[in-house]
């Protein structure tokens, strides 16, 4: 188990907007097809095509998840006829999912039962 930082320490950014980034970094990962779709890439680069297979939605509503993790520097795209092939950018993308695998499962219980989390993102509108 890691080592938990001195209290003092700061674990967040410190400069203006620095929490808000974070913030936007984890958004970006709120969406379970978003989530799927990054795991379905952290091995493999893939087509839309085999996204869409892969996640069960429509051509158009991968494309906009897939731009989304593209914009935000989750995944990358390349480009080769009139395909796209995404992949993660970062190996350590595979480390994060399996992490939060691993601390949802360990408070699933408590995340059924949140409801201001829900709520939350039905008030922003998301």
């Amino acid at each position: 188990m890691a080592a938990v930082p001195e209290p003092q320490s700061a674990l967040l950014p410190t400069e203006p907007n620095g929490v808000e980034v974070v913030a936007k970094f984890f958004r970006a990962l709120s969406d379970p097809a978003r989530l799927r779709l990054l795991e379905f890439l952290l091995h493999d680069e893939h087509t839309v095509t085999e996204c869409v297979a892969h996640v069960g939605l429509s051509q158009g509503r991968v494309s906009t998840h897939l731009g989304c993790l593209s914009d935000c520097g989750y995944v990358q795209v390349r480009r080769e006829g009139r395909f796209a092939y995404y992949k993660v950018t970062d190996p350590r993308v595979a480390e994060l999912v399996l992490l939060a695998r691993s601390l949802a499962a360990d408070n699933a219980a408590a995340l059924a039962a949140c409801m201001r989390v829900d709520a939350a993102s039905t008030n922003t509108g998301r």
